[in-house]
């Protein structure tokens, strides 16, 4: 996925704004979802919720106002309930590494109970349907 990097993206110092990073990583991973067939507004309706609990980055160069961003995205399933999705994010002309990092959201319903994650999304991401050891 790319993300044109804006004036509004910046810091007074013409950087993209530590935070907004994790908005891209939000982005990302709707689009992964969307590209897997997997719409998160159906998910809610059918009951999966996702809840990110842990998240991290690490920054490995700055981008700046006017660069164009490409991230890249895998999905891994952890346990019976969660999935982390891990970002790697370059500039597109250069090829620069950005920023690295990850988000590990657990699946609950629509009360917020953890759940385990539904058999059709894992068979939607390509991840196994054995039972996981934690």
């Amino acid at each position: 996925m790319e993300v044109r990097i804006y004036y509004e993206d910046t810091d007074c110092g013409g950087v993209v704004y530590y935070a907004n990073y994790l908005k891209y990583f939000e982005r990302a991973r709707t689009h992964y979802l969307d590209n897997h067939g997997l719409s998160v507004a159906a998910l809610i309706q059918e009951g999966t919720e996702f809840r990110v609990i842990h998240a991290e980055l690490s920054y490995r160069s700055a981008a700046t106002y006017g660069d164009t961003l490409v991230v890249e995205t895998t999905v891994a399933a952890d346990r019976r309930t969660s999935l982390t999705f891990s970002h790697v994010i370059t500039d597109r002309t250069s090829n620069r590494l950005v920023v690295e990092g990850s988000a590990t959201l657990v699946a609950v319903n629509t009360n917020g109970k953890i759940k385990r994650l539904p058999p059709p999304i894992l068979e939607a991401l390509g991840l196994p349907l054995v039972s996981f050891s934690s």
